[in-house]
């Protein structure tokens, strides 16, 4: 059997040097006159160990990690070709207790297969959903999607199968399936490890949602500061289009669907679905006022399904397996598996898929490690860079909509972001005000002048110019946001910075003016 070594191409090990890794193994099997294949995989989403190089010997994958060019001979040496012990070595990968405790549903692919390759994908389970749905009625599949519980896994959650059904009704002469790639929160990778990790699994999803509701046409709708992802993308695009998955007869059937993937500049506001639809229009990115729905005026004013990289990607598996079987993993209205992504100052960063309901204390303490820096814990941020804060008093709390909800806060796209007890809470909820100011597209008033009046505000705060009065204002000045902004962008910056106020008080005292201006 010749041996099969797994080098990672995703960004995140290629950003630690994973393509100088590979460049070395080839060229150190070149010397010693070894035959092996080299597959570029994508992550398993255990970033302290990028790049983690597996191989497939007769007992399975084996890891070692993380590794440098340096270390290549060394692995040699000791004969890694066949699972040879090196302090890297880490045995084999699925039994690595992070790996091991999860469920991958929507992740089960990624890092196992090459991304480009069919015979993989096929191998692996792939197309089981798509030639399910080419047998299924349009409503039978949305029934599916809709009795699985799968919400969007975006933003507010609101319930997948719902908006199917209302584009399924629509009446029109086109409809679009937009996916959007628009990945810009703090902490988030999840979207991006899928295009480049298992992009067949996101064609796949988008050719089910078409067939589902009508739609010919989709869009994947991503940033410019995603480029492997984005080449990756359209070469499996091409490549389904070659075998018949995409094109005028979906794997043979009476269906049309095909789809191509379009590049924002990277715009934060262009992750809210009508922003994104105006820049795939070729107009500025703002937001557009609410009703009409997309759902029925959408993309070119026709009714067009808008579900994010994680919701569509979830498809496959639920139209392979069953809506019970997605529905079984999960608590409450929460239903399936979510993948986490942990980041900020944790030990074990990466991505983390899992059934709804584990504790936000299990997830950032246990499965985390707590801080890379040793140090306590003292704040969680979770949902992007609109996100709630939640202390470690808060860490009982399960990841669930609901749950969060209850607690002012949100899911969001399910990062998590960890900072010790060094962190200053009113220099993170000026950095949200802040933020805010500089990525609204403008069209509301209180985004617009609101963020900015919320940074000169907390900087008074800072300053000692009567505080209590500007938490008082601060506190008005987040309702009015809430209440009266267009979209998410405006009405959950209020997020991050009453629960910065409401749990750690004791940072929004005055302090001297060099300080709060740092």
């Amino acid at each position: 059997m010749t041996p099969v070594i797994f080098v990672p191409r995703d960004s995140a090990a290629l950003a630690v040097g994973a393509d100088r890794v590979a460049k070395a193994i080839t060229g150190e099997l070149s010397a010693r006159g070894l035959e092996a294949r080299v597959v570029r995989n994508g992550s398993r989403g255990m970033h302290w160990l990028e790049p983690l190089v597996e191989v497939r010997t007769a007992h399975g994958r084996v890891a070692y990690g993380p590794v440098t060019e340096k270390d290549v001979p060394g692995l040699f040496d000791a004969g890694f070709l066949e699972g040879g012990e090196h302090p890297l070595f880490h045995g084999e990968t699925k039994e690595i207790p992070f790996l091991k405790s999860q469920t991958r549903l929507t992740f089960a692919r990624v890092g196992v297969t090459d991304p480009l390759s069919l015979e993989d994908y096929r191998h692996y389970k792939g197309l089981r959903g798509l030639h399910n749905a080419i047998a299924m009625e349009p409503a039978e599949i949305v029934a599916t999607v809709t009795d699985s519980g799968l919400r969007g896994r975006g933003g507010a959650g609101f319930p997948t199968g719902i908006k199917w059904n209302t584009v399924l009704k629509a009446e029109a002469d086109r409809k679009y399936i937009v996916c959007n790639a628009d990945e810009g929160d703090s902490g988030t990778f999840a979207d991006r490890m899928i295009m480049e990790g298992d992009p067949f699994v996101l064609i796949e999803g988008m050719a089910i949602a078409g067939i589902a509701t009508g739609a010919t046409k989709g869009y994947i709708y991503t940033r410019s500061e995603y480029p492997h992802a984005i080449a990756i993308m359209r070469e499996a695009i091409e490549i389904a289009r070659r075998d018949g998955i995409l094109g005028a007869s979906v794997l043979g059937s009476r269906h049309a669907f095909d789809m191509e993937v379009r590049v924002g500049a990277g715009a934060y506001v262009c992750g809210e679905e009508t922003s994104l639809l105006n820049s795939l229009e070729g107009k500025r990115g703002v937001v557009r006022a609410k009703p009409p729905l997309p759902a029925l005026q959408g993309l070119f004013g026709r009714p067009t399904v808008v579900n994010n990289v994680l919701s569509l990607a979830s498809v496959p598996v639920i139209l392979d397996r069953g809506a019970a079987f997605y529905r079984d993993f999960g608590v409450g209205r929460s239903r399936g598996t979510m993948p986490i992504q942990l980041a900020g100052n944790i030990r074990h960063g990466g991505l983390y898929e899992t059934a709804f309901g584990v504790t936000l204390g299990t997830l950032v303490e246990e499965i985390g490690g707590g801080t890379a820096s040793g140090r306590p814990v003292r704040a969680v941020q979770v949902g992007g860079p609109l996100g709630a804060y939640f202390p470690p008093a808060l860490f009982d709390t399960p990841f669930d909509y609901e749950a969060f909800a209850a607690q002012d806060g949100l899911i969001g796209h399910a990062g998590i972001v960890v900072f010790d007890d060094t962190v200053d809470m009113l220099k993170q909820a000026r950095f949200a005000m802040e933020f805010c100011a500089i990525e609204s597209c403008g069209k509301c008033t209180p985004c617009r002048i609101g963020a900015v009046r919320g940074v000169e505000t907390l900087d008074k705060i800072a300053g000692g110019e009567r505080p209590e009065a500007q938490v008082d204002l601060l506190k008005d000045l987040c309702d009015t946001m809430k209440a009266g902004s267009l979209c998410a962008l405006g009405g959950f910056t209020p997020y991050p910075v009453l629960s910065a106020l409401t749990h750690f008080p004791q940072d929004f005292t005055p302090r001297p003016m060099a300080e709060a201006a740092e």
